[in-house]
C-alpha cells in the first residue's frame, strides 16, 4: 500500500496524490510465497535448506510494526506472544452459503453429513478440533470456516474433492468464498428487505453480495423485494469485478456506480423540480443504511497477504486518516435520520479506526450515535475499542497534538489524537484571558513575544486532557486474529438521530494564527497539482446555527469546506461529481463548467436508457405468453441509445427504477457501470432472425419472470430432463415420453422454456410455479431442443439432483422431490446452430 516513509505517508510530494488510487488498485496475492522476481536479490545470502531454491517465505517478521501495536496495547503483553504467533501462520479459508439460493439446504446438509465427517480424519494444525465448523455468532450455519488455507486446499489431494466442490459453487453462485471477518460488517448493519442500502466502497463485491442476499432471502418467485443496494467503488477495474461477483446473485435490485466515496452525489432536486410526480422519499438520494468499508492500511490481513510484513509503517495509516473521516463523514450525510451506518476497517491501527470515530462523533456534534451492540450476536469473540492511543511520525511518539513539529502540522492532524484538540481550539476556547494577558504583561497580540505567551499557555492547558478520549469509543468492537483464529477487523455502528449540523470556516484571526504557527516549508505543502494544502484542520470549523436543517446538499456533505487532501487524485471524468477543494473563486469560475458537464454523458460508460420500443416489448409479451400482471411498463433498460441495434433488455425493480428516474432528473450525476438483471437477449444464431420473437429470456431473468410465462412452456419427466441436461441436445424422437417429444415439435421456433415435473407428471399450469420449481431455457430447432444453459450448470444441476437421491434414499429420479431453481449463470457465451441443433 502506498505512503512514503514512517512519517506520514503524504509526505513526499509525487507520492501524495497516488496514494488512495494505488490502494485500490494493489492486488495481494494470497499466498505465502514471494513472487521469483523478489527473490532475485536474496537467494545467494538467504537460505531455504536447498529443499527448493526458487521458493523461500515470506518474512514474518518487522521491528516497526512490533513496537507500534505494543505502544498501542491492543492487545495485553501476556497475550502478546499468542497474537504474533497467529498473525504468522497462513489464514483458514472460510466461505458463505447464499442464503437466497434455493439450493442452501442442499449445500448445508452437504457439509454438515458429508464434508464434516469425510474430512474429519485429515491432518488438523493449529489446535482445531474440525476440519471444517459452521461460524457459530453466523445465523443458521450459513457460514462456514476451515482449518486450511487456500494453499492448502489447492495442493493437498486428499482435499480435492472439497476443493472441487468450493470452486464449483462459488462459480455458480451458491456459496461465496470470503473471510470470516469480513461477514461481520453487514450483519450489524441491521438491513430489511425495503431498505435502500449504500455500500460506499463495495469492491470486490464479497458484502454487497451479502447485502443482497438479505434483501432478497424473503422474497416469492416472481416478485422483488422493495429494497436496493448501490454498490461504489472508485476505481472503474474493481468496478468490474464487484459486477461479475454480484453476477452471480441475478437481482434487479442493484447499481453499481463509479465514484470517489467522499463525493458521491447527493441527486438532490432543486426547487425548479417541485412539480414533478416522484416519490416524496425519492427527491433526494438518501439511505436507510450505509456500509463504509474504508479504504485502509490493511494490517489486519497481514495472515492472506504477507507481503505486507516487510511493507508496514506508521505512516500509511496517518496519510489514510482524513481520507477516511471524509468518505465516512460523506456516509454520514446521505443517510437518513435514524438511519444506520457500519464503518468498518480491516486494519489495527487505531488512529484509521477509533481515532476516524470519534471524529466523526466531534464534527456531528450530538446528531449522530455510537451504538452499543454488545448485546447483539453474542457468539461473536470481540473486544472494545480503545480510549487512548498515541501517533507516530518519522518514529517519533506523540501522546498529543503539542507535540507535532510545526513544520508537520499539516500532515498530522489534531484529529489522529484522543483528544482530538489541537491549540488552535483552545486558542479559541480562552482568546478573551490570553490576550487579556499579554496585553496585561505589555505584549501585542499581533507581536511575536505575544503570541510565543499565547501558545505557552495553551500547550499547558492542553496537557491536562489530551490523551483520553471524551467519547464512548469502547462501544466500537476489534477483532483480533488469535481470538477465533481469524484476520482483524473493526467495526463501529453509527446511528444518525437528527439532521447533521453545517460546518463552517472559523473566523480569519485563527486562521491566521494557525498560518503563523505553522507554516511549512514553501516546497513542502503543496499537492501533485501545485495546489496549497490548506493548513486549517476539522477542528478549525464551527457549527452553524443557521444551516443546522440543510442536511444534504448536492455534492459536498453538509456544507463541510473540506480540507485539501493530497491522497485524493482527482479524475477528470469525476469533475461533475465534487465541488472544488475550499476554493470560492475556483468554485465560481467553474460552476457553469460543472452544471453543463452534469448534463451530458459519462466518458467511457454505455448510456442508461429506458426501454420503450412497443414494438418488441409487445412481440415479447405475445410470443411467451407473459401475464398482464408483470410489471413491464418503465423497468426496461438497456445500454444503447441506438433502439434499432439493443443487444440486451435489463430488468429494474421499482426501488432501482425510482432513482434511475432521479438521476435523470438531476442530470446524470451518477455514473453507473451495471443496472438491473438481465432479461432478454437479442438472437444472434443464424434462424434466430427469422423466428417470430427475436429475443430470448436469459437465464438470470428466468427465474423472476417464469411464473408469468403460459407459452413456450413445457413440463418434462424427470427422465427427460435428466437427458437434457447430460446430452445437452435431444432430437423430438429420442425423448422417452414420446407425448412430451410432440409437444416441443409443436412449440414455435426459438426459445422456450423447459420445467421439471414432479414425478410421472408431464404437464402442469405454468401459472403454479413456486420456489420449488426447476426449470432451464432451451432452444427449439427444426429437429430438436437445444439446452441453453451453461456446461457448469448442467454439471451443478444433475449433481443436485444426485446429492438429493441418495440425502433422501430414493430409488430414482421420479422419487426426487422438486428443487429449486439453478440456472443461476454470470454469462450465456455460448452459440446456438439451430439448423444441426448443436451447441458451441
Amino acid at each position: 500500500m502506498g505512503g512514503g516513509g514512517g512519517g506520514g505517508g503524504r509526505g513526499g510530494k509525487g507520492g501524495r496524490a497516488r496514494t488512495q488510487r494505488k490502494h485500490f488498485r494493489q492486488s495481494r496475492e494470497n499466498v505465502w510465497k514471494r513472487p521469483k522476481s523478489d527473490l532475485s536479490s536474496e537467494n545467494n545470502g538467504g537460505s531455504n535448506d536447498g529443499k527448493n531454491p526458487s521458493w523461500t517465505p515470506f518474512a514474518t517478521q518487522n521491528d516497526a510494526f512490533d513496537e507500534y501495536y505494543k505502544e498501542q496495547g491492543i492487545v495485553s503483553s501476556q497475550e502478546w506472544d499468542s497474537f504474533m504467533a497467529v498473525l504468522r501462520t497462513p489464514l483458514p479459508a472460510a466461505f458463505r452459503i447464499n442464503s437466497s439460493s434455493q439450493f442452501s439446504t442442499d449445500i448445508r446438509l452437504q457439509l454438515e453429513n458429508d464434508f464434516m465427517k469425510s474430512l474429519h480424519a485429515e491432518v488438523i494444525e493449529g489446535g482445531e478440533v474440525e476440519a471444517i465448523r459452521p461460524l457459530p455468532w453466523y445465523p443458521e450455519n450459513l457460514a462456514w470456516h476451515s482449518n486450511f488455507s487456500r494453499m492448502q486446499l489447492r495442493k493437498n489431494q486428499a482435499l480435492e474433492r472439497f476443493h472441487e466442490f468450493l470452486k464449483l459453487e462459488n462459480e455458480i453462485g451458491n456459496i461465496t468464498r470470503q473471510e470470516a471477518v469480513s461477514m461481520v460488517p453487514p450483519l450489524f448493519l441491521d438491513v430489511h428487505s425495503d431498505h435502500f442500502v449504500l455500500d460506499m466502497c463495495a469492491a470486490p463485491g464479497s458484502k454487497t453480495f451479502q447485502l443482497l442476499e438479505i434483501i432478497h432471502r424473503s422474497t416469492e418467485p416472481g416478485s422483488l423485494p422493495d429494497g436496493m443496494i448501490v454498490a461504489n467503488d472508485l476505481d472503474v477495474q474493481r468496478c468490474n469485478l464487484l459486477i461479475h461477483q454480484t453476477k452471480r446473485m441475478c437481482t434487479a435490485n442493484l447499481i453499481v456506480t463509479n465514484h470517489e466515496a467522499q463525493h458521491f452525489p447527493g441527486c438532490r432536486l432543486n426547487k425548479l423540480h417541485s412539480g414533478m410526480e416522484l416519490d416524496q422519499h425519492i427527491s433526494q438520494l438518501q439511505f436507510d443504511r450505509v456500509l463504509c468499508d474504508v479504504p485502509c492500511s490493511g494490517d489486519g490481513t497481514l495472515r492472506k497477504a504477507p507481503d505486507l510484513w516487510r511493507k508496514w509503517n506508521a505512516g500509511t495509516g496517518n496519510g489514510l486518516h482524513s481520507l477516511q473521516v471524509q468518505i465516512a463523514m460523506r456516509g454520514l450525510s446521505l443517510l437518513k435520520v435514524g438511519g444506520r451506518m457500519v464503518y468498518s476497517t480491516c486494519s489495527m491501527n487505531p488512529v484509521e479506526n477509533e481515532a476516524v470515530v470519534a471524529e466523526i462523533l466531534r464534527r456531528c456534534g450530538g446528531s449522530v450515535e455510537l451504538v452499543d451492540v454488545s448485546n447483539e450476536i453474542l457468539q461473536l469473540v470481540r473486544r472494545p475499542g480503545l480510549k487512548k492511543w498515541k501517533v507516530q511520525d518519522k518514529a517519533i511518539w506523540l501522546s498529543s497534538y503539542k507535540d507535532v513539529d510545526k513544520f508537520h502540522r499539516s500532515t498530522v492532524l489534531p484529529s489522529m489524537f484522543p483528544s482530538g484538540r489541537s491549540f488552535l481550539d483552545l486558542v479559541d476556547d480562552k482568546h478573551d484571558i490570553d490576550v487579556q494577558n499579554n496585553v496585561s504583561n505589555g505584549g501585542n497580540g499581533n507581536s511575536e513575544d505575544g503570541l510565543q505567551a499565547t501558545e505557552k499557555s495553551v500547550i499547558e492547558y492542553d496537557g491536562l486532557d489530551g490523551k483520553v478520549s471524551e467519547f464512548p469509543l469502547e462501544h466500537c468492537m476489534r477483532i483480533v486474529p488469535h481470538d477465533e483464529n481469524s484476520g482483524a477487523f473493526f467495526i463501529a455502528v453509527l446511528q444518525k438521530l437528527s439532521s447533521l449540523p453545517a460546518i463552517q470556516e472559523k473566523p480569519k484571526r485563527l486562521r491566521g494564527i494557525n498560518k503563523h504557527l505553522s507554516k511549512p516549508p514553501s516546497q513542502g505543502n503543496k499537492d501533485e497539482n501545485d495546489v496549497a494544502a490548506s493548513t486549517v484542520d476539522c477542528t478549525d470549523e464551527e457549527v452553524s446555527e443557521a444551516a443546522v436543517a440543510n442536511d444534504i446538499n448536492n455534492n459536498e456533505p453538509n456544507g463541510v469546506v473540506s480540507e485539501v487532501n493530497p491522497l485524493v487524485t482527482c479524475e477528470e471524468q469525476d469533475e461533475e461529481a465534487k465541488v472544488p477543494c475550499n476554493a470560492e473563486a475556483e468554485l465560481k469560475t467553474t460552476a457553469g463548467k460543472r452544471k453543463l458537464q452534469m448534463q451530458g454523458k459519462w466518458r467511457g460508460v454505455d448510456p442508461v436508457v429506458f426501454f420503450k420500443d412497443e414494438v418488441v416489448i409487445n412481440s415479447i409479451k405475445a410470443f411467451y405468453g407473459i401475464d398482464e400482471s408483470f410489471p413491464f411498463n418503465d423497468h426496461l433498460v438497456t445500454r444503447s441509445s441506438d433502439a434499432n441495434h439493443v443487444k440486451r433488455i435489463y430488468y429494474v425493480s421499482k426501488s432501482v427504477k425510482d432513482v434511475l428516474e432521479l438521476n435523470f432528473s438531476v442530470g446524470q450525476q451518477l455514473k453507473i457501470t451495471s443496472i438491473g438483471l438481465k432479461m432478454f437477449e437479442r438472437q444472434t444464431s443464424r434462424e434466430g432472425s427469422s423466428t417470430p420473437c427475436s429475443f430470448r429470456i436469459s437465464s438470470e431473468g428466468l427465474p423472476l419472470i417464469l411464473p408469468y410465462i403460459t407459452k413456450q412452456i413445457l413440463y418434462a419427466s424427470p427422465i427427460d430432463f435428466k437427458h437434457l441436461l447430460q446430452d445437452k441436445s435431444v432430437r423430438f424422437a429420442d425423448f422417452v415420453d414420446a407425448e412430451f417429444g410432440q409437444k416441443a415439435a409443436n412449440l414455435l421456433p426459438g426459445c422456450c422454456v423447459i420445467v421439471l415435473a414432479k414425478g410421472s407428471k408431464t404437464l402442469s399450469d405454468p401459472s403454479k410455479g413456486n420456489e420449488s420449481t426447476i426449470a432451464i431455457g432451451c432452444w427449439k430447432g427444426r429437429a430438436s431442443l437445444c439446452v441453453m444453459v451453461t456446461a457448469i450448470d448442467c454439471q451443478e444441476l444433475l449433481e443436485r439432483l444426485l446429492t438429493r437421491m441418495e440425502t433422501e434414499k430414493s430409488p430414482s429420479l421420479e422419487d426426487i422431490p422438486s428443487i429449486a431453481v439453478a440456472d443461476k449463470v454470470q454469462n450465456s457465451n455460448y452459440k446456438i446452430d439451430v439448423a444441426e441443433g448443436t451447441e458451441s
